[in-house]
């Protein structure tokens, strides 16, 4: 059985012999480097392209960031702003000579503190009206960049 065994698998050791030694076709060769490079072609425009979001992810945090302490710099100011005037009207009320005074006093007050809210509302819909504005203006420009296609 043994020799029949080895009789049998004689045809396919012959066949893996000359597998071995076969030589590959020009055409299969020039397949497997045009589709390497092809593939190493797609790599580096998908890195490239992962690099240009990256850049755009990276600005608008930076500019969201400023944009936060911009406005958190202004709440402060107006805050310190309404307790100087808070105090500068107690001044003058407690230097007031007579109930009529302090009334006059008080209405000036007030109508000073009505304006400055008038004018801070007046100014907070600018700056929201021109940081939507930007900030549509920046998204269509970062978009722009992170999806431009090489030809």
């Amino acid at each position: 059985m043994t020799t029949e065994t080895n009789t049998a698998f004689e045809g396919f050791k012959d066949a893996f012999k000359n597998i071995q030694n076969m030589e590959v076709p020009e055409a299969a060769r020039e397949f497997v480097k045009k589709s390497a490079n092809t593939a190493k072609d797609r790599a580096a425009e998908v890195f490239a392209g992962s690099e240009r979001v990256t850049a755009v992810i990276e600005n608008a945090v930076t500019e969201s960031v400023t944009e936060a302490g911009k406005i958190s710099r202004n709440i402060q100011q107006a805050i310190y702003e309404d307790a100087e005037a808070f105090f500068a009207g107690i001044d003058k009320l407690a230097s007031a000579k007579s109930i009529n005074e302090a009334v006059q006093i008080q209405s000036d007050l007030l109508r000073a503190r009505g304006e400055a809210f008038v004018s801070r509302a007046k100014a907070t819909t600018d700056y929201l009206g021109k940081l939507a504005a930007n900030g549509a203006k920046s998204a269509q420009d970062n978009f722009a960049k992170a999806y431009t296609k090489t030809a």
